[in-house]
């Protein structure tokens, strides 16, 4: 199973599953006890349940790599693809497939059956199950956790859309549009929800970063549709909500992607100084939060008994290079903050650091927050959270 399928040069299933086990080994390790599988079967079947992503994982070994895939084959790949990148999104090396299942899958050869079937996969994938494979969810007001799978999947219904507008699928259309709109409602109103209550600046702020980011997979997927009138209505209510259109959602993603901009763009990146630190992918307890609020997750890695020294020394070592190379961005030393509490200190790590790094140590910025409480830091950011709401 390792060659490609024709999908313009798509990744076989065989080297896509790979890349999953490579990135969340912990999936597949009994030690960890997720669920059995439910039921076997066409992949495009299995997703009805909250871990229907786990399902089609399990069983994809079955879906061959041919030059010429059926009907139904394409609809289980596009189900790998999307249980693919939902188990691994939000970890250290994410699968690659977003342009794939946003817009590459919904190729005008498509049956419009199978078409429809993989909207419905889609609809399935907002309620899919994060528990130990995202620590960047938030919930507040009873309406579900918001975080940035949330915006994956407006990304593969907007993709979804246009293909059915282009189609004149009026039906399913329809039913891509209502599922939009309602998940941006969900999140508008969990946000504004946070808003209204008193102290909650840090999920304010979470919120934020998974709203703006969202707003931006949405766009990805509008990006595939046709640019004629057709989808004139459709752009006027859901494209560049993040950006310069104001009006939908009582300007709710403006608001927050005000906030975006002026307290967390360089937390927003990819988190590439991380991606060679293989021991991090060993469980999700050590899956990162949302940016830049890491101080908890670095003191989690100081503590974490399946980490050695020479684990936590490299650990150590990709953040500061991190702290280097990403100029804004503060959620690197807040997690060496969190370690040097954790473990009392960073001089125990100097001889395990490489000569280049280990001059960091000595680095007034990193000393100085290695300095600074956790308490005192989410205290400024809440401080300077409040000053964007007001305007200032």
């Amino acid at each position: 199973m390792t060659q490609l399928l024709p999908f313009n040069g798509t990744i076989g299933p065989g080297n896509l599953l790979g890349l999953v086990r490579n990135t969340a080994p912990f999936l597949f390790d009994p030690a960890y006890e997720f669920p059995e599988p439910r039921a076997q079967g066409r992949l495009i079947a299995l997703g009805g349940h909250p871990y229907g992503w786990l399902d089609i994982l399990r069983a994809a070994d079955a879906l061959p790599a041919t030059p010429s895939p059926s009907a139904e084959e394409r609809e289980d790949y596009f189900a790998l693809c999307l249980a693919a990148h939902h188990a691994t999104v939000a970890t250290f090396v994410p699968t690659d497939v977003d342009s794939k299942i946003r817009g590459g899958l919904w190729q005008p050869r498509l049956d419009p059956a199978s078409r429809r079937r993989m909207l419905d996969l889609g609809l399935h994938a907002l309620t899919w199950d994060l528990t130990r494979l995202s620590t960047r969810t938030t919930e507040l007001a009873g309406v579900g956790p918001v975080s940035g799978h949330n915006g994956e999947i407006l990304g593969v219904l907007a993709g979804a859309l246009g293909s059915f507008v282009r189609h004149g699928d009026d039906e399913y259309a329809q039913k891509a549009a209502d599922a939009i709109e309602a998940e941006l409602r969900r999140e508008a109103h969990e946000f504004n929800f946070a808003l209204r209550q008193p102290g909650q600046e840090i999920k304010v702020l979470r919120l934020a970063m998974s709203l703006t980011h969202n707003c931006g997979d949405l766009d990805q997927g509008i990006a595939f549709w046709t640019p004629d009138a057709a989808n004139d209505a459709n752009r006027a209510r859901f494209a560049r909500l993040a950006h310069d259109n104001a009006a939908p959602y009582g300007g709710t993603y403006q608001v927050a992607a005000r906030l975006y901009k002026r307290l967390l763009a360089a937390e927003g990146h990819r988190h590439y100084p991380l991606r060679d630190v293989r021991c991090l992918r060993q469980s999700p307890d050590f899956l990162l939060p949302l940016g830049p609020f890491f101080d908890e997750w670095g003191e989690g890695i100081a503590a974490h008994p399946a980490l050695s020294l020479a684990d936590r020394a490299e650990i150590l070592a990709a953040l500061l290079a991190g702290c280097k190379k990403i100029p804004g961005q503060v959620g690197y030393f807040r997690a060496v903050s969190g370690l040097a509490r954790g473990v009392g200190g960073l001089e125990k790590f100097a001889a395990l650091l490489p000569a280049s790094i280990r001059q960091e140590l000595k680095n007034p910025e990193v000393k100085r927050h290695v300095g600074l409480s956790r308490a005192s830091f989410e205290a400024s950011i809440r401080k300077r959270a409040r000053q964007v709401l007001a305007g200032q």
